[in-house]
């Protein structure tokens, strides 16, 4: 037999069990009381087990005979379940275990012992019709569940003002590129850096310039995502400004460890394919292309 306790606020010990039968004992720890008749003539109304080990946790089975009577309990047997050796644990720690009820307990540092105050009725418990004492002898037993939190989980730190970096890039000698990429030098304090495909990317390749966002991954903590706004720019050099021509990225674009894998078609860049034309880049009038150079600007914001 399986006894547990029911109850719908976690923060008060159950008062009154609820039974549930099975065929198989308690695998984790069992206490034999033989004979049960002398303990009703002692004075040894509490048992605390040895501890015992359960999903490498340290626990302690406790047995009140005549009842809790810090509880004011009478005539009933309590038992509770303590977590043990809670001082090596990690700050914060927290421990779930499945009741026989299946509900989940939950011990952390301020409540490290759980349990029963009202687990039998003490006339029910001695009644032999009911097979808890037979042959004046009875026998407890604890099983734990541990509930062990599978599931992914992450944290947004937010930033009360978040630092704006800038970066200027020459590309000197454009007609005479010809790698497939090229990257700027890095900056800010995640060591920003431009990626630009001379010839274009994708959707681009031989008719525009591409321009992308990239992220040293050295310098990204590791499970760690950046939140980030930015801005690429190409200067109109008549106008000694970037106003002519600029493509900003998603409000909310995420860098990771696992987005910073770039390869020269810059597939998993974040930026824009077709940034601008190559006729367009490539046109006097429009003052970007001058003396065979020109001018990328990058603004990047680190979201709040």
């Amino acid at each position: 037999m399986v006894v547990s306790g029911k109850v719908n606020d976690s923060r008060y010990m159950p008062e009154m069990a609820v039974t549930h039968g099975r065929d198989a004992p308690p695998s984790h720890y069992l206490f034999k009381i033989k004979p049960f008749s002398n303990l009703s003539k002692s004075s040894f109304k509490t048992y605390i087990s040895d501890i015992f080990y359960v999903e490498g946790f340290k626990w302690k089975f406790y047995i009140y005979l005549t009842g809790d009577k810090s509880k004011n309990v009478t005539n009933h047997i309590s038992l509770y379940l303590e977590l043990m050796g809670t001082s090596s644990l990690p700050t914060g720690w927290e421990v779930n275990f499945l009741d026989a009820d299946g509900s989940v307990k939950r011990f952390h540092a301020i409540k490290t012992r759980w349990g029963i105050t009202k687990f039998i009725n003490l006339r029910t418990f001695s009644n032999p019709l009911n097979g808890y004492l037979v042959d004046d002898t009875s026998i407890f037993g604890a099983e734990v569940f541990v509930v062990k939190n599978t599931f992914p989980g992450e944290c947004l730190s937010t930033m009360s003002d978040p630092p704006t970096c800038y970066h200027t890039w020459e590309i000197e000698n454009f007609s005479t590129l010809q790698n497939d990429r090229y990257e700027s030098e890095t900056f800010g304090c995640y060591k920003w850096k431009i990626l630009f495909c001379p010839k274009g990317c994708k959707e681009g390749k031989g008719n525009s310039i591409s321009l992308f966002l990239d992220v040293t991954r050295s310098s990204i903590p590791a499970n760690t995502k950046l939140l980030t706004k930015f801005i690429l720019r190409v200067r109109d050099q008549r106008l000694r400004n970037f106003k002519n021509i600029e493509f900003s990225g998603k409000t909310m674009d995420i860098f990771e460890l696992n987005t910073c894998i770039y390869t020269t078609s810059c597939d998993h860049a974040l930026g824009f394919r077709k940034f601008m034309s190559l006729a367009k880049l490539k046109d006097p009038k429009q003052g970007y292309l001058v003396d065979d150079s020109f001018v990328i600007g990058a603004e990047v914001t680190l979201r709040e």
